[in-house]
């Protein structure tokens, strides 16, 4: 029996396919066309290409596996998070998406803070309103394009919609709906009064499933343009945070994965919902029936990597990775970079500080730093960024079992080992880190009834393969560079509250 895993994420759409016994058959991306900046700070990507992208990942998986069609057993979805699909009566998007980087919507944050009031929409939500959340892209749209609310019937989330294309059917999963500010988290269902609150109808809400549940089949429509078969089984899946924990096996209390990404992520499962009564953490639903997860979110943690990629190459020649490249010059500087820092900002900054005017620095520059020290500087600060998280953890007295890295930061031994050292923790990698993707083909094998539960499902196949210990004389480098670090945002607030004032 085969499972296929579709992860609809920000750069392209990726396709896996595996076996029971966990193999990863074959694996395909489609790109995405880049998401639009119309104004500073806004993100918006159109849901049409997320689809077209679908078909063409999943029609290239099958020509190049050769495996039929038919021998696929279920079909599950993960993505990003938080982005706002706006569907009228007919299902039809009335406006490109704004994404869950999208940072235009802090008045409406603000707003719904002072309405409800911060302590009360932690308790029915779990969290606190953020301009990434989806909610308050909602309310930015009908403030903004009224003509467009107007005709709003039904929301979904990326993944959802790419799903719908599919199957024909309008659903959400628990943990993806948490990051939409709608959903009671603890209670793992819509929360009337915030919809009540805000005007938002729930007949605009989908229904609700838990990830592994089957939620519809694929279409005879989906199957024409994908190539999959009519009638399989489609699971619900789980937004692209919850799936990758599934997929390295962050299932139980205590075990936590560190993510880098486009954002970066340190995600920690629970047995109860725990809250952050500062609103610094997320509070969501787990892809695990009756668990939930905290999370804290760097916003650009691979994407300062790339964005010096883009900004300033990599010096690549002969066909090489330009990551690899920009490692290897990394590697040749000590760690702590010679007192160079990285403030890692480029998209306002969520834990600690939920700031979505926060912008990144590069501190400390020296004559004689060469290229070498900034790049390495910025994979430290990344990482400097999601120790904050730990340090909330440690400050809620949450117990860490066992860290597991994932992502671009996974795959990197020199990140491997800064991620060691800033944490002081062993940190594990597993055989095969395919990311989102790898979960939701999990989840579609418990759809499947190919393993009862999620738990099963990762006893069976997720291996740890290596682990990687800190380095203790780099340790204690790291950990003075991170109180140096410490200092940075603080810093950076009050030059922009003073050019902001003199400019007033």
């Amino acid at each position: 029996m085969n499972l296929l895993g579709i992860d609809v994420g920000t750069g392209g759409t990726r396709a896996l396919l595996i076996d029971e016994s966990g193999r990863v058959l074959a694996s395909s991306t489609a790109d995405h066309r880049p998401f639009a900046s119309p104004q500073t700070g806004w993100a918006e990507q159109e849901p049409q290409d997320w689809w077209r992208a679908c078909c063409q990942a999943v029609r290239q998986l099958l020509s190049e596996s050769g495996i039929a069609a038919s021998k696929i057993s279920a079909v599950g979805f993960s993505g990003q998070m938080h982005g706002a699909v706006l569907l009228d009566e007919s299902g039809n998007p009335l406006r490109p998406s704004l994404i869950w980087c999208d940072q235009r919507t802090a008045a409406e944050a603000a707003e719904l803070t002072q309405r409800i009031g911060a302590e009360r929409l932690i308790q029915l939500t779990c969290n606190p309103a953020l301009t990434n959340f989806t909610l308050t892209k909602l309310l930015w749209v009908r403030k903004h394009e009224p003509q467009i609310f107007d005709k709003f019937r039904m929301l979904q989330l990326p993944k959802d919609y790419v799903r719908l294309r599919l199957t024909g059917e309008y659903a959400m999963d628990m943990a993806d709906a948490s990051g939409t500010l709608l959903l009671d988290v603890a209670n793992r269902r819509w929360s009337s009064e915030m919809a009540t609150a805000t005007g938002i109808s729930l007949t605009a809400l989908p229904k609700l499933f838990e990830s592994s549940d089957v939620c519809g089949a694929i279409s005879k429509a989906g199957a024409e343009q994908t190539g999959l078969a009519a009638g399989t089984p489609v699971v619900t899946g789980a937004g692209d945070q919850a799936a990758g924990a599934v997929g390295l096996g962050v299932v139980a209390p205590g075990a936590v994965h560190a993510t880098i990404g486009t954002s970066g992520v340190v995600f920690a499962s629970t047995s109860s919902p725990k809250m952050d009564p500062h609103g610094r953490l997320h509070t969501f639903c787990h892809a695990v029936t009756n668990r939930w997860h905290v999370m804290g979110v760097t916003q650009s943690a691979g994407l300062s990597l790339r964005w010096f990629r883009d900004q300033f190459g990599a010096n690549s020649s002969g066909g090489r990775d330009p990551y690899d490249v920009l490692a290897e010059e990394a590697a040749s500087v000590n760690p702590g970079s010679d007192g160079v820092l990285w403030a890692p900002y480029l998209m306002g900054e969520r834990t600690p500080y939920l700031d979505p005017e926060a912008r990144a620095a590069l501190i400390g520059l020296a004559a004689s730093h060469r290229r070498a020290h900034v790049v390495r500087a910025i994979m430290e600060g990344v990482a400097f960024s999601l120790r904050d998280s730990f340090s909330i953890f440690e400050a809620l007295q949450m117990p860490v079992t066992n860290v597991r890295l994932g992502g671009g930061g996974a795959r990197s031994p020199l990140w491997q080992q800064i991620q060691a050292d800033v944490y002081d923790r062993s940190v594990e990698i597993v055989e095969a880190e395919e990311g989102a993707a790898y979960g939701a083909a999990l989840l579609a094998g418990v759809g499947a009834k190919i393993w009862s539960t999620v738990d099963e499902a990762c006893r069976n196949v997720v291996r740890v393969k290596a682990r990687v210990e800190p380095n203790r004389e780099s340790a204690k480098i790291m950990q003075r560079q991170y109180s140096a670090y410490r200092l940075l945002y603080p810093a950076l607030r009050r030059i922009r509250d003073a050019y902001s004032s003199q400019n007033a």
